[in-house]
C-alpha cells in the first residue's frame, strides 16, 4: 500500500475500527512525510458460478433454485422451511469446496441426495424435471436408484 500524498509504503496503523459487517477502517500515517490517510478493508464475497447444460455460465441464484425445488415437490408434505434449510445446506457445501465455478448437473445430484432423505417420491418427481426423463424405462432406472441408495444409508 502506498500513502497517498508521497507514495511511500511505510507507515503504521494508528486506529482501526470495524466500519461495517464486512468492512474495517484503518486510520494510518505515513512514516516520510508524517501526513495521515484512512484505507478500507472489506471481505470480497465469494460468488458462485453455475456452468449449465448448454455451456452457458450464470451466477447461482438459490430462488430460481428454490424454484425448481417447490415445483416439483409442490404436491408432497415438504414445508418451505425444510426446503430453505436444504439449500442453506447445499449452498454451504459449495462455499466449501475449492471451487467458484460449478456444474449444475453436480447441484442437481446435491439437491436429489438431500430429498432422498427427506422424501423419496419428492426426489423421483425432481429427477424427473431435473434429468427429464423421456420413457417410462428412465423413470424405472431412477427409482431403482434412489430405492438402493437408501438401503445403503
Amino acid at each position: 500500500m502506498n500513502c497517498p500524498y508521497c507514495s511511500s509504503t511505510q507507515h503504521e496503523v494508528i486506529d482501526k475500527r470495524s466500519s461495517t459487517v464486512n468492512s474495517i477502517r484503518r486510520r494510518r500515517e505515513c512514516k516520510s512525510c508524517g501526513k495521515r490517510f484512512t484505507t478500507y478493508e472489506r471481505i470480497e464475497k465469494v460468488t458462485l458460478q453455475v456452468l449449465k447444460r448448454d455451456g452457458r455460465v450464470e451466477d447461482f441464484d438459490r430462488e430460481k433454485l428454490k424454484r425448481g425445488i417447490l415445483k416439483a415437490v409442490k404436491k408432497r408434505n415438504i414445508s418451505e422451511n425444510r426446503i430453505d434449510e436444504l439449500i442453506n445446506e447445499i449452498e454451504q457445501n459449495l462455499l466449501n469446496t475449492d471451487k467458484t465455478i460449478i456444474k449444475s448437473v453436480d447441484i442437481g445430484e446435491m439437491v436429489l441426495a438431500k430429498l432422498t432423505e427427506i422424501d423419496k417420491l419428492g426426489a423421483l418427481l425432481f429427477a424427473s424435471v431435473y434429468k427429464e426423463f423421456q420413457t417410462l424405462e428412465e423413470v424405472e432406472k431412477e427409482l431403482k436408484r434412489l430405492s438402493n441408495r437408501n438401503k445403503k444409508t
